[in-house]
């Protein structure tokens, strides 16, 4: 038996494939193939755009798949959601589902689309959202580059932003946001049902949430006296409390902790400064809580 998994082809691939490596998987795949090959028998996974991974998952052509909460959103599917993955292309932030206009354009609220020309490739999205709002425009689906319609070929778009950039980039203005999207780990209830393929479900959500955990972090061992080790233990800050480890001498100790490797080049000085000896960081594959 084997797991259907759809993983996104696009601007997400390489970040879903790094963080699948840490979680301990190791996919190769061509520039002309669709079917990554990946080091576990029992995952069958294809390439698909994020934006069809909902709608097969639903219907059961695939058993499960990483796709945005936009997305499945957008298509209405449903699907059983295992668990947030919170990462993305540039920053590990959520993306924004935005309506944006030309900075120049009198409209100000989602109000003033009454009877405008809207292009999205959140067709869906974007219509429920202006029926909420009693307002009659004419949303069209664009094949994306919708930041440059504006003004000329449309009066508004509705798309997916992190950062930003790219709206300011071509002189739009955001009016408002329609819902904050993150990747979701997601499967259909056939395959929830199914006790294998649950099992293989959940070994997967243990091991990528470890990965997505460790990402920020980093370990840290070092060596202290025993006479300012309250001293030096005062100055860390940490997950929980750090593992302590007698030493062949006495009067030392072993410490080692967890914490944001932006925290350590702060930290070490002033270890070291406080008697810390031994110093090492180390980065983390996983961390299970």
């Amino acid at each position: 038996m084997t797991l259907k998994l759809g993983l996104p082809k696009g601007s997400l691939q390489e970040a879903t494939f790094s963080l699948f490596q840490r979680a301990g998987y190791s996919f190769r795949t061509s520039s002309r193939s669709y079917q990554p090959v990946v080091d576990d028998e029992e995952i069958e996974p294809i390439l698909l755009r994020p934006q069809e991974i909902p709608t097969y998952i639903a219907q059961g052509i695939i058993d499960a798949g990483l796709t945005g909460a936009d997305w499945i959103a957008d298509t209405g599917a449903h699907v059983h959601e295992i668990c947030e993955l919170r990462y993305s292309k540039l920053t590990n932030n959520p993306i924004r589902i935005v309506v944006a206009v030309h900075n120049d354009s009198p409209i100000q609220t989602v109000k003033d689309l009454e009877g405008k020309r809207i292009a999205t490739e959140y067709v869906r999205l974007a219509t429920r959202h202006l029926e909420e709002n009693g307002v009659k425009a004419d949303v069209e689906f664009s094949w994306g580059a919708c930041e440059v319609k504006v003004p000329q070929l449309v009066d508004a778009i509705v798309v997916n932003t992190e950062t930003g950039s790219s709206l300011r980039a071509h002189n739009l203005r955001i009016i408002e946001t329609l819902l904050t999207s993150t990747t979701r780990f997601v499967c259909n209830e056939a395959a929830w049902s199914d006790e294998w393929k649950r099992t293989k479900l959940e070994s997967l959500e243990i091991l990528l949430t470890g990965a997505m955990n460790a990402s920020k972090l980093v370990g840290l061992k070092m060596n202290l006296p025993k006479d300012s080790q309250d001293e030096i233990l005062g100055i860390l800050p940490a997950l929980h409390d750090p593992t302590l480890s007698p030493l062949s001498d006495s009067n030392w100790v072993a410490a080692e902790v967890i914490l944001e490797e932006k925290q350590v080049r702060d930290l070490i000085p002033k270890l070291k400064r406080a008697g810390a000896t031994g110093l090492v960081e180390y980065p983390l594959n996983k961390v299970i809580y």
